[in-house]
Formats: structure tokens, C-alpha cells, sequence
């Protein structure tokens, strides 16, 4: 890929790497190395690793932060919904990262550009590449200014139906129907916070919280559907 083909990504992040070679790392796919054996290039899987790590911290102290009276499990349930595959890849469909992957002919002949796996994991390899090449108080800003304010109350991203993807996801595996009911509430009128279940045939598959009550389904389905992308 040419030097400004990342420049290009560089300006639409306001960000410039000191060292390239790690920003180009972070978008070089397996495939790409493994057909060019003399070449020196190194794949994302490090920075991969790396970038899940930073995510993990830099998403729990912003809910931290956010959800004062958050619980302990409200906590990690909402962070498994920002970290899970599916709101990587929306992180990084937003901006356009598929476009600038290094990928061999073979997995771009297969769509890999627009795999979710691929998405999800380029994006865990970009946090990684920042990391290092800038630090954490980057990654801070760059996750406030491109994936936070895209978050509802409850944590979950805007505008997704994870209902849809469990119903869809247990209905694929033959399951049944998930069924939700509203368990809890919490804090004053003007302030409350509910707390809903899903269970799938008698047993519980998760809970969540949100300021409404389909918010609340909603987060518990997330952390439902992330249970069976593990």
C-alpha cells in the first residue's frame, strides 16, 4: 500500500504516526505476509493482541467514570458490549478501515476486506499500533472522539439491534426464542434505570441495564450475543 494511502487515513483521523511502519502493521493481514515470503512485512496478530489489552482498560475507565453508581457486573456487562465483535466491526465500518487493509489475492478475492472477524481485528491492531507509537492519553482521545460519543447511556452503541442479532444468531443454531422480562428497577423517578433478563428456553443468558426498558432488553441481548461469538 502506498505511503499516502495512509496519509489519506492519517487526515481523516487528525493523527500522524511517528513511526509508519507501525501503522502499517497494524493493517497487514496474514494473508499478505504469507504470499510474500522474502518480504519483511510483519502481520497484525502482535499489535492485535496489544490493542485488545488498551481497549479493555481504556473502555472500563471511561464507564468507569460515566456510570458513578455503577455495579461491578452492570460495569463488565456494558464493557463486553463496546468490546465484542460486532461493535468493533461498526467501529471499523465507520471509518472506512477495510479500505486500507494489506490483504493477499486470495482473501481479497473472498471478501476478506469486508470480513467482520477481519474488521473487528484490524481495529484491536490500529488501538495497539497508537499505543505504542503515542500513548495512552492518545488512545483516550481518539476512542472519545470516534467510539464514545457514539454510545447510548447504557453503554451500547447507538442504533444496534441486538435483539435482532441474538434472535437471529439462536434461531440459526435451532434454539428457539429468546424472552425477555424486566427484573429490577432502580434509582428515582426522574433517574431510573431498568434492569432487564433474557432467558432462552428456562435458562438465563443475560442481563443488562439501560434508562428504558428497551434499552435494557437491548443491553442484555449484547451480552447474550456475545456469549456465543466466544
Amino acid at each position: 500500500m502506498k505511503d499516502n494511502h495512509f496519509q489519506a487515513l492519517e487526515q481523516r483521523l487528525a493523527i500522524t504516526f511517528s513511526n509508519r511502519n507501525l501503522l502499517t502493521e497494524a493493517f497487514t493481514h496474514s494473508s499478505y505476509v504469507n504470499e510474500r515470503k522474502s518480504n519483511q512485512s510483519r502481520d497484525n496478530e502482535r499489535l492485535e493482541f496489544l490493542g485488545d489489552a488498551v481497549l479493555e482498560l481504556v473502555v472500563s475507565e471511561y464507564l468507569f467514570a460515566t456510570f458513578p453508581n455503577g455495579k461491578e457486573g452492570q460495569l463488565t456487562k456494558m464493557r463486553a458490549s463496546i468490546v465484542c465483535e460486532p461493535s468493533l466491526v461498526r467501529f471499523a465500518e465507520t471509518l472506512d478501515f477495510g479500505k486500507f487493509v494489506l490483504l493477499g489475492k486470495g482473501e481479497e478475492s473472498t471478501g476478506g476486506r469486508t470480513r467482520p472477524s477481519l474488521l473487528a481485528d484490524v481495529f484491536e491492531a490500529f488501538v495497539g499500533a497508537l499505543y505504542l507509537d503515542q500513548g495512552l492519553d492518545i488512545v483516550k482521545l481518539f476512542m472519545h472522539k470516534h467510539v464514545f460519543h457514539t454510545l447510548r447511556l447504557d453503554g451500547l452503541p447507538k442504533d444496534s439491534d441486538y435483539k435482532t442479532r441474538l434472535q437471529e444468531r439462536v434461531q440459526q443454531l435451532g434454539l428457539g426464542t429468546p424472552e425477555y422480562r424486566i427484573v429490577d428497577q432502580q434509582g428515582p423517578a426522574h433517574d431510573r434505570a431498568f434492569v432487564a433478563e433474557v432467558t432462552l428456553n428456562g435458562d438465563i443468558l443475560g442481563q443488562g441495564m439501560g434508562r428504558s426498558k428497551k434499552d435494557a432488553e437491548q443491553s442484555a441481548a449484547a451480552f447474550a450475543y456475545q456469549s456465543f461469538q466466544e
